[in-house]
C-alpha cells in the first residue's frame, strides 16, 4: 500500500518557494511582486501531514498554519524577519500555536468558534471576514470544522490558502472531502457555493492546500482554481457518503 500523499517526511527540509517559476503579467499585478516570497513548509506531523505556508510581505509576514517547531524552521522564518500574523485555518492546523506565539511574538487570527482550544493565550477572533490589509483577507468556510477558514492573497491573480477546506484528489484537482470527521457537510458545500460567488477566473487563478499535497506531483500549486471549483457538481457532492 501506498503511503499516503500528505505523510510527513522523517528528515528535516527547508521549505520550498511555491511560484518559482512564476512570471508576473497583467495589469491586475503588482510590479514589485517577488517570485520567492511565498513558501511552504514540509508536512507536520503536529497536524496530521498538515501543510503550512508563509508569506513575506513589507506590511507583515503571514504564516498560515503551524509547521513543525524545529530549528531549520525557526531559523528560516527568523532569516525572513520573523512572523507578524499566526493565522489558524481549522482546528486540526493548531499544532504548537502557542509556542510560536511565545518564539516570534505574532498576532494569532482564528475564527471566533475555535479559538476557545488556545486558552491562555492572546488572540484575534473574527465572525465572517477579517480584512488584514487591502492586498490580504481571511473567509469563513465552515463545514470541515465549525471555524474552518480561508486566506485570500490577491497577488498573482488571486491565491486561496484553503487548509483542509479545498483540498486536491489523486489528479490534483480541487475537491471537498467527507470523511468521518467532516463538521457539517451540507454547510462545507455551501462555504464553496459563497467562494463562487466571491471570486472570478481573474481574482482566483490558485489555490494553495493545507494537505495531500503529494497529490500535485511535484506541483506546488492547484491552478486555473475557479475554473476547477465552478466546474464541481454541488448536487452530486451531498450525496457522497463519508470517507472512513
Amino acid at each position: 500500500m501506498c503511503p499516503l500523499p500528505q505523510q510527513p517526511s522523517h528528515t528535516t527540509k527547508s521549505p520550498r518557494a511555491v511560484f518559482p517559476d512564476e512570471v508576473p503579467s497583467g495589469s491586475s499585478l503588482q510590479s514589485d511582486f517577488a517570485q520567492e516570497s511565498i513558501f511552504a513548509f514540509p508536512p507536520n506531523r503536529d497536524t496530521l501531514g498538515g501543510t503550512s505556508y508563509f508569506i513575506v510581505r513589507n506590511e507583515g509576514n503571514i504564516l498560515i498554519d503551524c509547521p513543525a517547531l524545529d530549528q531549520t524552521n525557526q531559523d528560516f522564518l527568523r532569516s525572513h524577519g520573523g512572523v507578524r500574523w499566526l493565522f489558524i485555518t481549522h482546528r486540526g492546523a493548531i499544532g504548537k500555536t502557542a509556542e510560536f506565539q511565545q518564539t516570534f511574538g505574532c498576532e494569532v487570527l482564528i475564527q471566533e468558534q475555535e479559538a476557545y482550544l488556545l486558552p491562555g493565550l492572546t488572540v484575534t477572533t473574527f465572525r465572517q471576514e477579517f480584512t488584514l490589509d487591502v492586498a490580504t483577507q481571511v473567509i469563513w468556510t465552515p463545514g470541515h470544522s465549525p471555524g474552518s477558514s480561508c486566506l485570500y492573497y490577491s497577488e498573482l491573480g488571486g491565491i486561496l490558502f484553503s487548509g483542509r477546506h479545498l483540498l486536491p484528489n489523486q489528479y490534483g484537482k480541487p475537491v471537498l472531502l467527507r470523511t468521518a470527521k467532516t463538521f457539517h457537510w451540507p454547510r462545507q458545500i455551501q462555504s464553496l457555493r459563497l467562494l463562487l460567488e466571491h471570486f472570478t477566473p481573474e481574482t482566483l487563478q490558485y489555490i494553495c492546500p493545507g494537505a495531500n499535497t503529494g497529490f500535485l506531483r511535484g506541483k506546488r500549486v492547484i491552478d486555473q482554481a475557479y475554473q476547477h471549483l465552478v466546474s464541481l457538481d454541488l448536487p452530486a457532492l451531498l450525496r457522497i457518503e463519508p470517507l472512513l
